[in-house]
């Protein structure tokens, strides 16, 4: 059996690996070795593999035979240099870099300098001739080397550093001579002995094995778990380790570092974009000691700042080939780090860049016309979930904001305006003209037109399919759930979050994307929704096979969705149009009645109400398919719940509050969400169903007769049980049948049922006999399968996702093992029987990228989602596609 390797040499003489492994070698040892073979200035090296990286987080140990092809590529680069690692008087110098198959720009560690003593510093300053720039090189490796290496906070070197800054009246690094950095070294090894309890290691093999460590074990660091978690990236890749032939930015006045992309990041724009630092090395221009300078003279913004292609135009001109070369060699944006040692240019890595959302659709469609990628792997390189911040105003960066505190990201984009506690107070505000942000313990249906004139939403309870989280998205409104520090005092019109107090009409910021509350008032950007977005969708929908509809319960957020691609309505709540402040009333009196009769006369007055809603929604999706999903919540919902509303109402409605309040406890129930809803209600009261059958058949009656295509879809809701939907079906198909008999109209429709309650999906081949088509109420289906309160789980569901119990929240992201296999079981089981059964999803996972991609594998025939997720599951749908070839 042949030996494993764990060491892959890279030069311009001799090279082992390349760009095609990544997986083996990580993303920079990848890249190293791939513009090593491409003849490009890169500094020599060896890459340790990601397998030896796994290996020693395993067992602690290094795996057998690292250790000896380590010294072997060693000696290899000292014979290729001409120099020896710990030779004093040819000493050779190493940095130790991170680099894992993904970037993560930060994340992980670096050691730079690394075979520095006090034997080796002055063969260093020999070599040279330069003991000052020796001495700065010596006290950045003892600074780096203690924090990263073995633990002690770099604050207690700054502290230091600082003081003899001032001591000598130095105002940047460079100014401080050689004596002043000599006299910092021998004050470091002091603060290094008094927290180690010993000498600061000097043997540079010793130092070589503690770096490498310290790169390995910086995979497992919280801050790195945390970029994974939040970038949706495996645990068990591991990192690369590349130990590099140190090159000098900080040499002299002729030596400079710095970082450039190939296009700008932030917009796509094709330009050359980058910063530099002359005497410095690559830490310098990120920690923000100096200010950078512009790489090239179309990006200055003062003459104090020179740009690196005035004072070295022969390095720009090479750096520019190279940046055009690299570009066309890895069709992608580059994010390129360099160094300039005495006048000679060194690459030490590139990668491709990360890039805002506008900078990725725009790069991906540049290039597609450039002719440099084709337009499926243009598809491939947009994140769908970053589409958000395409659709919805956006916080300047850069803003001093006081961080408030942080809930769940509900609906994406950025609100600003002054708090009001309850939806009134908003929809006043908002007729005179005033921003508002909406706060409340947490929202209910009542609040729907506060909640429409609020510029945000922010609750403290309530998770990410709470109905401030729900129809926030269906809004395209920003919204932050369940801020755990917020405490809300409407008596006193205060808030507070922690020991921090603010009152009504106080001015906050708050990140939908984020989920962080700002103090004050935020500046915003509006989206620009450029022509690359619009062609670039267009290009989603060549690739596509399914179909992506919106939930959608105004003529509003029809149009909105219809403007972003949808094509048709997945789901339309009836249950929503029953809170407008002309229909509340009639429902109400509606559930107050002790009779049939009582209850049909209340109806009477809902039904031209319903009537219009469903022809101006038909009217909006004109030639489009419509799901309408009957009454679906539990009526105590629709009645008052606090003493000022049930006076309020029984003034309204001629009734005694004591009645009133004795009506709402006899509806009360232990489990509502278990309780008497959906189909049911339809059973035990089917005149609020016939109401809700005629209304959707006399809009589409007018609706044809006024020249619209119509394709109603009618959705019997929490279906269980076969029995509840024949019944239930039987009673739609009476009425309309005689209504379209009766206006001379043949309309095209179906009735169908919303798979979300586990019994529905284990007999769905029974109800299907008589369904026509199946849409997944994933929401509930994950409430009724896990056994979570999805308002209730936030408070634990985090810390399930913290410790693995859990990869994701599964109301955010379909759990597909689980819930999943309900779904796929549910399909399998109702296609059997009906084989030309309809599918689709109507729950908030139809605009999640990994969900939509699972609807499509399964063979649904769409998703649906809210308006401003459409683009998301186009997108998403379309790389489900692609990823199938």
């Amino acid at each position: 059996m042949a030996k494993k390797k764990y060491v892959y040499f890279f030069s311009a003489k001799k090279t082992d690996g390349s760009a095609k492994l990544r997986d083996l070698l990580g993303g920079k040892g990848a890249n190293l070795a791939e513009m090593s073979s491409l003849g490009l200035p890169v500094p020599p090296g060896f890459t340790i593999t990601t397998e030896a990286c796994i290996e020693y987080l395993k067992t602690g140990d290094w795996p057998t035979g690292l250790l000896e092809e380590v010294e072997s590529n060693l000696k290899a680069v000292e014979k290729l240099m001409g120099r020896e690692f710990g030779n004093p008087n040819n000493p050779l110098l190493f940095s130790v870099r991170s680099g894992a198959k993904f970037s993560m720009p930060g994340m992980m560690d670096t050691v730079l300098n690394l075979g520095l003593n006090d034997n080796t510093v002055e063969g260093i300053a020999r070599m040279f001739n330069d003991r000052r720039f020796a001495m700065d090189s010596y006290r950045r490796f003892i600074t780096m080397f203690s924090d990263v290496v073995m633990g002690i906070p770099k604050e207690h070197f700054d502290e230091k550093f600082d003081a003899m800054k001032e001591k000598v009246g130095a105002k940047v690094d460079t100014d401080l001579d050689e004596k002043a950095l000599e006299e910092i070294v021998k004050q470091f090894k002091q603060v290094y002995k008094k927290h180690k309890k010993s000498d600061f290691p000097t043997e540079p093999m010793e130092q070589l094995k503690l770096g490498i460590e310290a790169v390995f074990k910086s995979w497992n660091t919280n801050r790195a778990k945390t970029y994974r978690r939040l970038n949706n990236l495996p645990d068990n890749l591991g990192t690369g380790v590349n130990v590099q032939v140190m090159v000098f930015g900080n040499l002299n006045e002729n030596s400079a570092t710095g970082v450039a992309f190939t296009r700008d990041p932030g917009n796509g724009e094709k330009r050359f974009f980058g910063e530099y630092l002359v005497k410095a090395q690559g830490e310098d221009v990120v920690a923000g000691i100096r200010t950078p300078r512009p790489i090239n003279k179309a990006a200055k913004t003062s003459d104090d700042l020179p740009s690196l292609e005035e004072v070295m135009p022969g390095i720009y001109k090479d750096l520019v080939t190279i940046y055009k070369n690299l570009e066309k060699h890895y069709r992608d944006m580059q994010d390129i780090e360099f160094t300039i040692e005495d006048g000679k240019l060194y690459i030490l890595q590139t990668r491709n860049g990360k890039r805002t959302a506008p900078a990725a659709v725009k790069i991906a469609v540049d290039m597609v016309k450039e002719k440099l990628i084709s337009k499926e792997e243009a598809i491939m390189r947009v994140d769908p979930a970053s589409i958000d911040q395409l659709l919805h105003p956006q916080m300047v960066i850069g803003q001093t904001l006081r961080i408030l505190g942080k809930g769940l990201p509900a609906s994406p984009g950025a609100g600003v305006g002054k708090i009001v506690l309850n939806a009134d107070a908003a929809e006043e505000a908002a007729e005179k003209g005033e921003k508002v942000v909406l706060v409340r313990l947490e929202t209910s249906p009542e609040d729907i037109g506060g909640m429409d004139a609020a510029q945000g939403i922010l609750t403290a309870r309530g998770g990410m399919t709470s109905h401030a989280a729900v129809v926030a998205r269906g809004m395209g409104k920003p919204c932050v759930a369940g801020c755990g520090n917020l405490s809300i005092d409407e008596k006193k019109k205060i808030i507070k979050f922690d020991d921090i107090t603010l009152k009504v009409g106080d001015y906050i910021s708050i990140n939908g994307n984020s989920g962080n509350i700002f103090e004050g008032e935020a500046k915003l950007v509006e989206p620009k929704l450029a022509g690359e977005f619009g062609e670039f969708m267009k290009w989603s929908d060549e690739f596509r096979k399914i179909n992506v509809r919106t939930n959608a319960d105004t003529p509003h957020d029809s149009k909105v969705a219809r403007n972003f691609g949808a094509e048709g309505i997945g789901l339309c709540r009836t249950e929503h149009m029953f809170f407008g402040e002309d229909r509340i009333t009639s429902v109400r009196e509606m559930i107050l009645s002790k009779t049939e009769t009582e209850r049909r006369k209340a109806l009477k007055k809902l039904l031209p109400m319903q009537r219009k809603d469903f022809f101006q929604i038909f009217k909006a999706m004109d030639g489009l398919p419509v799901t309408i999903r009957l009454l679906d919540p539990p009526l105590h919902e629709f009645l008052p719940h606090t003493d000022k509303e049930d006076k309020e109402v029984s003034e309204q409605m001629g009734v005694s509050v004591e009645l009133l309040k004795k009506r709402v406890q006899e509806l009360k129930e232990f489990n509502p969400m278990l309780g008497h809803r959906g189909c049911r209600l339809g059973i035990t009261y089917p005149e609020i169903y016939e109401m809700q059958v005629t209304a959707i058949f006399e809009a589409a009656i007018k609706a044809k007769q006024a020249g619209i295509k119509v394709y109603p879809e009618i959705m019997i809701p929490l279906v269980g049980h076969y029995k509840e939907f024949d019944i239930l079906k039987e009673m739609t198909i009476r009425i309309g049948t005689e209504l379209m008999k009766k206006a001379g109209v043949d309309i095209k429709y179906m009735v169908g049922t919303m798979i979300e309650i586990p019994r529905a999906a284990l007999t769905a081949d029974e109800i299907a006999r008589e369904a026509e088509f199946f849409s997944f109420g994933t929401n509930d289906l994950t409430q009724m399968g896990f056994g979570f309160s999805r308002d209730d789980a936030g408070a634990f569901l985090g810390n399930y996702v913290k410790s693995g119990i859990l990869p994701k929240d599964p109301f955010q992201v379909l759990d597909q093992d689980g819930i999943g296999q309900l779904v796929k079981m549910g399909i399998e089981k109702g296609r059997s029987t009906r084989p030309e059964l309809k599918v689709g999803i109507c729950g908030e996972h139809g605009g999640e990228p990994s969900s939509v991609e699972f609807c499509h594998r399964i063979g649904m025939n769409y998703v649906s989602c809210s308006p401003f997720r459409v683009p998301i599951a186009r997108l998403a749908a379309a790389q489900a596609a692609l990823k199938d070839k």
